[in-house]
């Protein structure tokens, strides 16, 4: 379909509104930064972001008197993109508070917009929890999307396969194979059922006291899990279609909860495929945890791993060191990055 071309009212409208808006911001902006040079704020607290909202975040005061209270605030200008699980320098306000500063991250987990942009999803995470369901049916080459993300950014994965209650004769096979597959790599792979709360102590045990992210396409039971695992919480749980057995979007912002025995867990947004394509090709293989100690041993030092002969990876793959489910993976993931 062609796009509609504006008259010339309408685009002076459009650019129009736009000046208003980014004047307002700007007003918003100097009038935070008048009040941090002026004294007009309260004393310098820490904070924990809580979730997100556009130009304003919730932030949990750490300390004095609030401490536990959360806030609603403003961000100075230049302070970069922040997002929850943060650790800030928020000062108060009559309006709720305005964050001044951040803290460096120990650890980010990054995905690219539709626009190829980088844009961090969750901050200072100790654990990725790829989260896989019976229903809707676990692709491995999803999984391997995210394991790619852990290993490049530094997170530790979990794979946690949740409903396994609807587990049966016609799907168990597959899924142990899958699954097996993985463990014999090294990842760390648990079970659970948010309905019969089968495993929910082993997964409780693994996040106390340490900050975890949930990731999965929808329908996989996030939301039902972190309900069970936090009641009181209620978040939204969305049905899967009983047309096409995939999970509707639900959770629309990344928002960070408390476990009462310590530890924090991070809900993400539900996203079906894990975009890739702001890695380099030849920084792929370092998302391959099982490739990365063949790298630098092919014959040819510009080995591709295609058809030359003497490569290291194609030779453990034909000795079975190497699993040919996850070779294929990486050469499927690394065509799709050619192409892009």
């Amino acid at each position: 379909m062609a796009k509609r071309k504006l008259t010339r009212r309408q685009a002076w409208r459009v650019q129009k509104i736009q000046e208003e808006r980014a004047a307002r911001a700007a007003k918003r902006d100097a009038t935070i930064d008048d009040q941090v040079e002026g004294g007009d704020l309260g004393p310098e607290q820490h904070g924990l972001i809580i979730s997100h909202f556009g130009r304003q975040v919730d932030v949990e005061a750490c300390d004095g008197e609030r401490k536990g209270e959360i806030i609603r605030c403003h961000m100075r200008t230049n302070l970069g993109q922040l997002v929850t699980g943060d650790r800030v320098i928020w000062r108060p306000n009559p309006d709720g508070g305005v964050v001044v500063a951040t803290s460096e991250r120990k650890t980010e987990l990054v995905r690219p917009n539709p626009y190829g942009e980088m844009k961090p999803v969750a901050a200072n995470i100790d654990f990725i929890v790829i989260t896989v369901a019976v229903e809707p049916i676990a692709h491995a080459q999803l999984i391997d999307r995210y394991l790619v993300a852990a290993e490049l950014s530094g997170i530790e994965p979990v794979i946690l396969l949740n409903k396994i209650d609807l587990l049966n004769d016609g799907n168990r096979e597959r899924i142990d194979t899958m699954l097996k597959r993985y463990e014999t790599i090294g990842y760390r792979v648990l079970f659970a059922s948010s309905s019969t709360q089968d495993g929910l102590n082993e997964l409780k045990t693994l996040l106390k006291d340490r900050i975890s992210v949930f990731v999965g396409q929808s329908g996989v039971g996030k939301s039902s899990l972190i309900n069970t695992l936090l009641p009181g919480v209620d978040l939204k749980v969305g049905e899967l279609s009983e047309l096409t057995r995939k999970g509707r979007h639900t959770t629309t912002t990344a928002r960070l909860f408390h476990f009462p025995d310590g530890g924090d867990l991070i809900d993400s947004p539900g996203i079906r495929e894990f975009g890739l394509w702001h890695i380099e090709p030849s920084d792929l293989i370092e998302g391959f945890r099982e490739l990365r100690e063949y790298t630098g041993h092919c014959r040819f030092r510009d080995c591709k791993h295609e058809q030359e002969p003497g490569c290291a990876l194609k030779d453990a793959v034909a000795e079975g060191l190497i699993s040919e489910a996850r070779w294929n993976s990486f050469r499927h993931i690394l065509a799709s990055l050619d192409e892009q």
